[in-house]
């Protein structure tokens, strides 16, 4: 009669010269080796295909009898569904932590390799560099040491909850004479949560992530609670807030100017001509181009001279959220960039940073030009809500001023065949910079007149 594995029959069991086992009548596959030290392992031996699979349980002593006889059980039963436990067992021994999945998931964004859905294009360098740093300050704190595949939506839920109540906050070194200071808050637990949830979605496509039972893996970032924050609508007024930023704007530019004229007027001995233009700060120009065009203070910041199309009115943009697109610009922008053009310190940038080899950083001055104007609760993007609002009081589409500011689907013809904007378009960006511009300045609004007719010919 077949005998069941019990204590007293392993503790029974003598070492011989060679390995050898001793096998449990009753659980057929459950067994104990005993090696000729006298160490006693239990195993677990099943039939993969064609392959005989021996796994390893465990030692006796720190494990039971009918410990190892419960997990015996479910690595013969996982073998009777056609899976390979062994294989399972090494594969979640070597499977990556989240940090480890998120570095990799950089390293791919990095090369261009993840691909945004929205806009079926690779992520963006400076969407990257933003998950860098919720991946360093977020993640990898709070659950960064969990196996990827071991993750459950209740370690994803503390994760929010702990940034939401502020865990992860704190001041921390970033680039050269720079530092990143980290609130957190419910809206940075959401933008953090979704993208755990894009890392996710990109590993379970390659295979980076699976569970060790052979069940389907599931995102776990699903079903989590998150709170979204309510849409911004602040906007500047044109009687007042507007005016303030100009003044501010004029201020620093004359600040800056005299600077520049005290070193150079002492080195050659006499005074400058007060008319021979300087050229002004880099924050101050970007602050007004996106006042007058709607646009990104990146999209500003990030401008080539070669992307300016003067005569047909608009600019060439060749890397946007949006990819690819040609924007109407409206004459007091191209006044402006004219003015620009005359104080070029590169041939490539608008707005170089010192060693011109790429676009100035201007984020901490703008915050700065608008704390000044007493703005403290505005910032560039609300420059953005303030020219579409402009825009509808003027009667333009919400289409119109979406092609305005870069933030409108375009058609395929639109998107591929034709590289000027259509004449209304420049049309509406002329009023609505003209009326920007003229509550900048203090001044009033000229009357704009624009023959569409002219315009077809010129471009």
């Amino acid at each position: 009669m077949a005998k069941n594995l019990t204590k007293r029959i392993v503790e029974g069991a003598r070492p011989k010269a060679n390995d050898h086992f001793v096998w449990c009548g009753k659980t057929t596959g459950f067994g104990v080796r005993v090696y000729p030290s006298g160490k006693k392992i239990f195993v677990a031996q099943v039939r993969v295909g064609r392959s005989i699979r021996r796994v390893r349980i465990g030692p006796f002593g720190p494990l039971t009898v009918e410990q190892a006889r419960q997990r015996a059980k479910k690595i013969i039963d996982a073998a009777a569904d056609g899976r390979d436990p062994q294989r399972e067992k090494r594969e979640h021994r070597n499977a990556l932590t989240v940090a480890e999945l998120c570095e990799k998931y950089l390293v791919a964004a990095r090369a261009g390799l993840v691909i945004v859905r929205r806009f079926k294009r690779p992520k963006r360098a400076s969407t990257v560099a933003i998950d860098e740093g919720r991946v360093a300050r977020h993640i990898v704190p709070l659950i960064g040491s969990i196996r990827a595949c071991d993750i459950t939506r209740q370690d994803v839920q503390r994760m929010v909850d702990d940034i939401a109540a502020g865990k992860t906050a704190g001041v921390f070194e970033g680039r050269p004479r720079a530092k990143a200071v980290v609130t957190g808050g419910a809206g940075t637990a959401a933008r953090v949560v979704e993208l755990l949830g894009g890392i996710f979605t990109w590993a379970e496509g390659r295979g980076h992530v699976n569970r060790l039972n052979g069940a389907p893996f599931m995102n776990p970032v699903r079903g989590v609670e998150r709170v979204r924050g309510e849409p911004k609508t602040r906007i500047l007024n044109e009687e007042a807030e507007l005016k303030a930023l100009g003044r501010v704007l004029d201020a620093a530019q004359a600040d800056a100017e005299a600077k520049a004229r005290r070193p150079a007027e002492k080195r050659l001995g006499n005074s400058l001509d007060p008319a021979m233009p300087l050229p002004p700060p880099a924050a101050v120009a970007v602050t007004r181009l996106v006042a007058l065009t709607g646009w990104r203070r990146t999209e500003c910041s990030g401008l080539l001279w070669a992307a300016i199309d003067w005569n047909g009115h608009c600019v060439r943009l060749g890397d946007t959220k949006n990819g690819r697109w040609n924007r109407a610009v409206g004459e007091p922008v191209l006044r402006f960039l004219q003015l620009l053009a005359k104080t070029k310190t590169s041939d490539k940038w608008v707005f170089p940073n010192r060693s011109s080899t790429g676009s100035a950083d201007v984020k901490k001055a703008v915050a700065k030009l608008f704390d000044a104007a007493g703005l403290a609760d505005a910032r560039s993007h609300d420059l953005r809500r303030t020219f579409s609002t402009i825009g509808d009081d003027e009667g333009y589409s919400e289409a119109t001023i979406g092609m305005l500011i870069g933030d409108a689907p375009r058609g395929v013809v639109m998107k591929h065949y034709i590289h000027k904007p259509d004449p209304a378009l420049i049309a509406a960006a002329d009023r609505v910079s003209n009326r920007i511009a003229a509550a900048l300045d203090n001044e009033p609004v000229a009357d704009v007149v624009v023959d569409l007719a002219e315009r077809r010919v010129r471009g």
